[in-house]
């Protein structure tokens, strides 16, 4: 099994990286420098005082002269101080502030400078102290110094902190400032993927040997004059492998593995994904040599100029010209290895898989054979297998299928044999994990009898003409068990993989394809909305054959219709070209479909026969199909 992906150090990173040394941390800088901290401080400071002066007033409340002449009158002070004409006292007993609800102890008063009372008599009298500290304790200069500056410390700590948080958008300190030197990630004792987790493409490992080989001993290439590959395309359908090899490279080759997506170091501002292609480009610079994998490069690789000009592509093509630009050597760059990954090679910039850049396009497809059953050993590993488990007979039944498609198949068959409670994985549940992944998951669907009926009769004409065709794939299972979105299904492969396709072999595949129209015409006369399918492949092969692949008189030996003819059809012939290739279609189509009812008519017994074991069974296995078709299992080819 493969070992985990490393996480991002960084948010704003658009890479990770293994088996790279961390770097030493970086000295932290004051955000937006001294200067703009002092101002800040100022600004701190100046707000505090204004929310300062509310909390900072005396909660005792300033009376009247005359009120304070009533308390002393009515033996209710108990003692005051007195500094100048500023009088602070104590009650005795409560009191409320004239036309105020508040009531009071403590208070501060004025004395008027033209009183002419006998003060001083009344409050001997009544026995009044008089203090000589105040009777209302202010704060010293220490405390409000403390507590004038706790709030500026605290919001001063605040901006600091939302300062260097803002720091990491926008991949700076503002929109378009500098980032923080990111940190590799290293994974401490995870075991690195390496060439031993890898199998069923051979041929792309020999290619990338050399790779490995230079990237462990450059001396020897360069005494022979001989420089590193800049960069290694790997091409092909998605699934086949394509990371796992660039992963299986750097971890053969002992070095660091920095990879991303490309679409990761596309932004909404203009320039960002150019800052940070430099950015990758350097740290890998700083690990030389090292190895840069870029996965999914056609979502910024694309060939330039397209309607570039109404301005959606600026970010796009600064994006790429920055990665043409360090893989082109002028950045210094010697000693890192770009491998990218992509499933359309055929839209890539010339400028990007030129010699120099790209200088090689490795194409990796899906795995024969022999690989499939390699993958499968690898994938199950961790799996528990039963004696009666046979890789190679499900690697022989599985033609066209990725990696990914068998990690997926092994996967399934352990779910079902842990739903099933099992202890080990059988044949039973890789089959029938294999029946899941090619033919949809069965669907609780209650049918009407004459609904069943049809359906039997459809799936046993693609049966019994699969049967019937000369060098036609074999017939492996037949079911009217709903599945996915069909109502039956009739699976075919053929025995061993096939590269190329003969004209009869395509003929007998839209035969075949036409097989269930053609029954339920030939049993009930109409025709029903099950053939939808069916005719998609039939319009697709006759498509192929006629403006493809030259299988065509009228048309000739040319291509009239691109390879991606569901979007670009009808741009690259002309219109009385395009008129011949329609034609042509049709004449094949009516030509397989007239084949196809006479051969049903011929072997109607057959058909009846086979679909009566259906509505029996529901599902046919092809020892079970042939039987009861009545039809000789042709010899293996």
């Amino acid at each position: 099994m493969t070992s985990p992906v490393p996480p991002r150090d960084r948010t704003d990173q658009p890479w990770r990286s293994e088996g790279a040394p961390p770097p030493p941390p970086p000295r932290r800088k004051m955000p937006g420098g001294w200067g703009g901290l002092l101002l800040t401080a100022l600004a701190v400071y100046l707000i505090t005082n204004v929310v300062l002066s509310f909390f900072n007033g005396r909660n005792e409340p300033t009376i009247a002269y005359t009120e304070f002449s009533k308390q002393v009158t009515a033996s209710n002070v108990s003692k005051i101080y007195s500094k100048g004409d500023a009088i602070q006292g104590q009650l005795r007993k409560e009191a409320k502030v004239p036309g105020s609800d508040r009531t009071y102890t403590k208070f501060v008063t004025q004395r008027p400078a033209f009183a002419d009372d006998n003060l001083w008599a009344e409050l001997i009298k009544d026995d009044v102290t008089v203090t000589a500290e105040p009777v209302v304790q202010q704060r010293s200069f220490l405390a409000n110094l403390l507590i004038s500056l706790a709030p500026i410390l605290l919001l001063v700590l605040l901006w600091v902190f939302i300062a260097r948080r803002m720091s990491g958008g926008f991949g700076g300190a503002g929109p378009l400032g500098r980032k923080a030197p990111p940190r590799p990630v290293e994974l401490e004792g995870a075991k690195r993927t390496t060439f031993e987790d890898v199998a069923g493409i051979d041929e792309v490992e020999g290619e990338l040997n050399d790779v490995v080989d230079f990237l462990k001993n450059p001396q020897e290439y360069r005494k022979m004059g001989a420089r590193m590959p800049g960069g290694v395309l790997l091409a092909g359908p998605p699934g086949t492998g394509k990371t796992l090899l660039a992963r299986a490279v750097a971890g053969e080759a002992g070095v660091p593995f920095f990879s991303a997506s490309a679409s990761e170091f596309i932004e909404m501002i203009v320039g960002v994904g150019a800052s940070r292609v430099r950015e990758l480009f350097a740290e890998a610079r700083k690990v030389a040599p090292a190895i840069v994998f870029i996965d999914e490069i056609d979502t910024i690789g694309r060939a330039r100029g397209g309607g570039s000009g109404m301005g959606g592509h600026d970010e796009r093509e600064q994006t790429l010209n920055q990665i043409l630009t360090e893989m082109d050597g002028f950045s210094g760059s010697e000693g890192v290895v770009v491998l990218a990954a992509t499933n359309r090679a055929d839209v890539l910039d010339p400028a990007l898989t030129r010699p120099g850049r790209f200088d090689r396009i490795v194409q990796v497809s899906p795995p024969d054979r022999g690989g499939r059953e390699a993958i499968l050993e690898i994938h199950t590993r961790q799996i528990p297998l039963s004696e009666d488990v046979s890789l190679g007979q499900v690697a022989r039944t599985t033609p066209g299928m990725t990696g990914a498609d068998l990690a997926n198949l092994a996967n399934e068959a352990a779910l079902l044999a842990v739903k099933r409670k099992k202890s080990e994985v059988n044949q039973a549940d890789l089959s029938d994990a294999l029946e899941k992944v090619q033919l949809g998951a069965e669907r609780p669907l209650v049918m009407p009898e004459e609904e069943r009926r049809r359906t039997a009769y459809h799936e046993s004409g693609h049966a019994l003409l699969g049967m019937l065709q000369p060098g036609a794939d074999p017939v492996r299972k037949v079911t009217i068990v709903p599945r996915g979105r069909a109502l039956g299904v009739t699976l075919s492969t053929p025995e061993a993989d096939k590269y190329a396709y003969t004209e009869d072999y395509l003929r007998g595949r839209i035969i075949g394809a036409l097989g269930g129209m053609a029954a339920e015409q030939l049993v009930y006369g109409v025709v029903t909305t099950g053939s939808e399918s069916d005719l998609e492949q039939v319009t697709g092969l006759a498509r192929g054959m006629v403006g493809r692949w030259g299988m065509s008189e009228r048309v000739g030996r040319l291509t009239a219709i691109p390879g991606d003819a569901q979007q670009v059809y009808g741009l690259s012939a002309a219109p009385a070209t395009l008129d011949v290739v329609d034609h042509e279609m049709r004449r094949i189509v009516d030509e397989c479909y007239i084949e196809a009812q006479r051969l049903l008519r011929e072997h109607r017994e057959k058909l009846d026969a086979l679909a009566a074991a259906l509505l029996q069974n529901e599902t046919l296995d092809e020892e079970a199909a042939y039987r009861a078709a009545g039809v000789a299992r042709l010899a293996k080819h």
